[in-house]
């Protein structure tokens, strides 16, 4: 059975707003051990992909699977040390446009003002409006709508003016 990596994202965003400290999952052809608290290691899957880690709290993660992980085959773009990133303030699920039929807030090649309302994070059914802290033009967004996100994930990048 191939790795959902969405439930998995799912299931350590609901278990780090938990008092649980440790979980193990296990499967005939998959493994899945959380241990939050110490310090935080890449998780690596048995064939020495790195998979997911939670930068805060703590958490290590290690999965083993018999299916290996999908290859990308694009090569990562070019990051410019002079963009800054928009990052997630908490673990929830992204959302680009205010309400499912309305344009999103911001697009590649937009500019966007300090203040301005970004995206929305909904976290326990609250939506909270994150707001650029920056004044440029969107260079990239690295989040689907409507998928997971763990605090301090980028969620998009901005060349400031």
């Amino acid at each position: 059975m191939p790795i959902d990596f969405q439930q998995v994202r799912e299931l350590l965003a609901a278990i780090a707003n938990t008092d649980i400290v440790e979980l193990q999952l296990k499967d005939d052809d998959f493994e899945l051990t959380v241990r939050k608290g110490g310090m935080a290691m890449p998780a690596v899957a048995s064939d020495g992909v790195q998979m997911a880690t939670m930068p805060s709290p703590p958490v290590v993660i290690q999965a083993a699977s018999s299916t290996p992980p999908p290859v990308e085959s694009s090569p990562p773009p070019t990051i410019d040390p002079k963009w800054v990133e928009i990052t997630s303030p908490m673990v929830g699920t992204f959302y680009r446009a205010p309400a499912p039929d309305e344009p999103p807030f911001v697009d590649i090649g937009e500019a966007v003002r300090v203040g301005q309302t970004v995206c929305i994070i909904e976290a326990m059914k609250l939506m909270n409006e994150i707001e650029s802290e920056v004044a440029g033009q969107v260079v990239e967004v690295l989040v689907a709508n409507g998928e997971s996100v763990e605090y301090g994930q980028v969620l998009m990048r901005v060349n400031p003016n």
